[in-house]
């Protein structure tokens, strides 16, 4: 059992930073555009890489680094390019009626961004195959997957809290400023971890 909490408390820690997916799946639980999907969406590929990382599997995105440079490229790239569009529609000027109409408004673009967002950022990768990977490492025998479940668990939590909590900021979104404001929080936050991305190559 204490391996199963740990387990909550380590992935839930890691998961609540402030990041890609945090920002879109907030922004689409704002809009109430696809957030059922989109949260079980992220959840999922967060369990996949959890029972990845508890699996071992971590040993091997160290072992070839080109897996983690071909990610940390063409994540970066995308990123770029999604901050962008937020920085654009930070200059439209819309209400929180007009916001739900915009963006990803349509099952597939949800799902294709979502997709992006989580596979393309190499982050996904160390903190839930490696890190917690490694951490699981210390557990022996039941404990382990029970880490891992208690990490599982914690990103549902996560995922789905953060969209449906979201509903409850609707009246400070009835006002343009606010969506001004969250566009560019995006696209800065997007912006700041493509640059850390492909910092390390010309550093």
């Amino acid at each position: 059992m204490q391996a199963f909490i740990q387990g909550v408390g380590i992935g839930g820690s890691l998961i609540m930073a402030v990041g890609a997916q945090n920002a879109f799946v907030l922004k689409q639980g704002l809009k109430r555009s696809h957030s059922l999907p989109i949260a079980a969406l992220c959840s999922i590929i967060d369990a996949l890489m959890i029972t990845a990382g508890v699996a071992g599997l971590g040993h091997l995105i160290l072992a070839f680094p080109l897996i983690k440079d071909i990610a940390s490229i063409g994540g970066a790239i995308f990123l770029l390019v999604y901050g962008a569009r937020a920085l654009k529609s930070s200059f439209m000027v819309q209400s929180m009626t007009q916001g739900s109409t915009n963006g990803t408004d349509t099952l597939k673009a949800a799902v294709l961004t979502t997709l992006g967002i989580s596979l393309l950022n190499p982050h996904l990768y160390l903190d839930t195959v490696v890190l917690l990977g490694s951490i699981s490492a210390q557990f022996e025998g039941a404990d382990r997957p029970l880490f891992g479940a208690g990490a599982v668990l914690a990103s549902f939590l996560w995922f789905f809290s953060l969209s449906f909590g979201a509903r409850y900021l609707s009246p400070l979104f009835q006002k343009p400023k606010a969506w001004c404001y969250l566009d560019r929080f995006i696209c800065l936050t997007m912006w700041t971890i493509a640059l850390v991305l492909i910092w390390p190559y010309f550093a």
